[in-house]
């Protein structure tokens, strides 16, 4: 194992997630992407998370968590994630992600597949629903997808 800098992820050290079985192909591309981008630019307490997203046309968008000095200036790596595929694509045309992978890396050594917070739940839900969203569970700790909308039951629906 090289030595890293301080405050940075060694890369060759981290343990990846392995491809859970009801993954499709790609999606585990997500989650490759995923790991790859959080490996190259993790810094303690500043950039922890990555995601990668994909649209229904196929394109593959990822983000970065950034941290604030003022934590209400933080930024999740889905909404940096979201904002990039909005970015992609004409005003008038809808933004429609069908898969989200988000991962962190555990102190442990470990990258792990992470829920979104509840504000990117939000965000996800907002804009795709019906997206699939890949998660850890607590009990089981296998990583499985759910549908965007079901990670908030009885949400408020907002007409835009």
């Amino acid at each position: 194992m090289s030595a890293a800098p301080s405050g940075t992820a060694p890369t060759t050290a981290i343990a990846r997630v392995a491809v859970p079985a009801p993954m499709s192909d790609d999606d585990a591309e997500l989650l490759a992407l995923a790991q790859e981008l959080l490996a190259r630019v993790w810094r303690d307490g500043r950039h922890e998370v990555a995601s990668a997203v994909r649209t229904a046309d196929g394109a593959v968008h990822t983000g970065v968590h950034l941290e604030g000095s003022c934590r209400r200036s933080s930024i999740c790596a889905e909404g940096v994630a979201l904002g990039a595929a909005r970015g992609a694509y004409p005003g008038e045309r809808p933004l429609e992600v069908t898969s989200v992978v988000s991962v962190q890396i555990k102190p442990a050594g470990r990258f792990r597949v992470i829920a979104p917070c509840g504000v990117c739940r939000e965000l996800i839900s907002d804009y795709s629903p019906d997206a699939t969203v890949w998660i850890t569970t607590v009990e089981e700790n296998e990583v499985v997808p759910v549908r965007a909308l079901d990670l908030l039951p009885d949400k408020s629906r907002r007409a835009w």
